[in-house]
């Protein structure tokens, strides 16, 4: 900021203790001190501030350019939807013009009707009743003092 060296500092200092006299001079030079701190706070402040905005600009521009991807990436994902959507209403439409209820028919006609085997109620069906068993009580064990 500004070049100031140490042989202009005792320049000043003996200037002020000239035109401001010993009494004053602690006095002065506390005032000065805290003017200067307020003056360096304030900019401060105002260099954060300045930050803060250059900060709040780029993540608006990122978050702007990131929705024009994500709108785009949409775009083309309904785009191949609807290529597909078309592809299969293409592949469909002459299997849906033709009948298909009398082939069905036919072929049910031809097949068997699969039936369950003819089981023994004693040999295990899963449908049928458990076997009726007597409940033994478990013999207790006598307690060994």
């Amino acid at each position: 900021m500004f070049d100031v060296g140490f042989s202009e500092l005792v320049v000043i200092a003996v200037v002020a203790l000239v035109v401001i006299g010993p009494e004053r001079l602690p006095s002065v030079a506390r005032t000065v001190g805290a003017m200067l701190g307020r003056a360096q706070r304030y900019f401060n402040n105002i260099k954060s501030e300045v930050n803060r905005e250059l900060q709040l600009e780029e993540l608006k521009r990122i978050q702007q350019e990131t929705y024009e991807r994500v709108m785009a990436m949409e775009a083309e994902v309904h785009g191949g939807l609807a290529q597909v959507e078309n592809k299969i209403h293409e592949a469909v439409a002459p299997v849906a013009e033709t009948e298909v209820t009398p082939v069905i028919a036919s072929v049910a006609s031809t097949e068997p009707t699969p039936t369950l085997p003819e089981t023994d109620p004693g040999q295990g069906n899963l449908f049928s009743s458990p076997p009726e068993h007597p409940v033994r009580p478990s013999p207790q064990r006598e307690s060994q003092s």
